[in-house]
């Protein structure tokens, strides 16, 4: 029996449902997007003889040689820049960061390069490239290895940021950015690699892709929404699993992408259950959460049928420790996003 999924119930002894990790459907879209299109081509630290640090590019490099899938020195500066040029020019790279805490060292080729580009030429140079890795916090890698980008990469117009929990989201939404004429940065996290979640007949397809901008409700429900994105969506289903149990029926939306946010999907599902508690593992002040629920305030359609204050559940508001114990609790737990809602429904 496959190991059991965060919010997923594990599958039946004996039934036939395809099992593929996180990090075999990354694979699978790169794969498939080299195939496809000639100038996709892979960069990055460790990504070609090595296999990637996370094995996301296993056996690309055998397949398609140095010309499409290149390691880098290690300097994010560097090879950014060379990817960058590149889709200026007419390639379309797929830049691989061994975390995003190491874009911060080019952030200025990611936001006044690339992101920036499009708008200053008056549409006439085009930056088809996408920055991928890992996102957030990992576990016992302390502070300068445990941001979550989506929130800072969600503030920049230009660009268009997605954040796939489960292995439908990643192989989807790597395929769907790749073919994307704009810069998009792309927020995996690194727990999430190893996870076999569902994948189903079609979305094991070639022609697979999840567009850019549309959320998905995980679970109906008609009391509460949750909102959340990454690692978090499974938080969120063990919640409302647990609180199903208490006659509590929870919607979970998995945001999917963070800019552009599908905020009408959340204000529908808002209307339908008068009640919002926003779940991210960054931090609280400017956080996607906060997003969330100023378009909620600021909308009319949603904010009138709120029955009670929107409530954000956050990362703590602190770099991260290093110690396991105060890790745990720096970051969104199923108990706490329990209490949030018990605290919003005054139960």
């Amino acid at each position: 029996v496959p190991p059991r999924v965060p919010g997923r119930a594990p599958a039946l002894p004996g039934a036939a449902v395809p099992q593929v990790t996180v990090r075999d459907a990354l694979n699978q879209a790169l794969d498939e997007e080299l195939e496809r299109d000639e100038r996709v081509f892979l960069l990055g630290e460790e990504v070609a003889q090595y296999d990637g640090a996370y094995k996301i590019s296993r056996g690309l490099w055998k397949k398609y040689g140095d010309k499409r899938v290149i390691d880098t020195p290690i300097s994010e500066m560097g090879f950014t820049g060379i990817a960058v040029g590149a889709a200026m020019a007419g390639l379309r790279p797929v830049c691989e960061f061994m975390t995003f805490n190491f874009s911060m060292q080019a952030i200025d080729q990611v936001i006044n390069s690339a992101a920036k580009t499009c708008y200053m030429s008056s549409g006439t140079i085009a930056v088809p490239i996408v920055f991928r890795g890992p996102n957030g916090a990992s576990a016992g890698v302390a502070a300068q290895h445990s941001q979550c980008f989506a929130a800072w990469y969600g503030h920049c117009p230009g660009l268009k940021v997605v954040s796939p929990w489960s292995s439908e989201d990643a192989k989807g939404l790597l395929k769907a950015s790749i073919r994307d004429d704009n810069p998009v940065v792309m927020l995996e996290n690194e727990l999430l690699y190893g996870v076999p979640f569902e994948m189903s007949e079609q979305a094991q397809s070639k022609d697979f892709i999840v567009p850019i901008g549309k959320a998905k409700i995980e679970r109906p429900g008609t009391q509460v929404t949750l909102v959340s994105h990454s690692r978090p969506v499974g938080h969120c289903l063990e919640a409302a699993a647990v609180l199903a149990k208490e006659g509590v029926e929870c919607e979970v939306i998995n945001l999917r992408t963070i800019r552009p946010m599908d905020i009408e999907t959340v204000e529908a599902s808002v209307v339908k259950t008068n009640h919002l508690v926003t779940v991210e593992g960054g931090w609280p002040q400017f956080g996607v959460g906060a997003e969330i629920c100023a378009r909620i305030m600021e909308g009319r359609s949603a904010f009138n049928y709120l029955d009670a204050p929107a409530v954000r559940v956050t990362g703590a508001d602190v770099p991260m420790p290093y110690a396991k114990i105060l890790e745990d609790n720096c970051l969104p737990q199923v108990k706490d996003i329990i209490f949030a809602v018990k605290k919003t429904l005054n139960i």
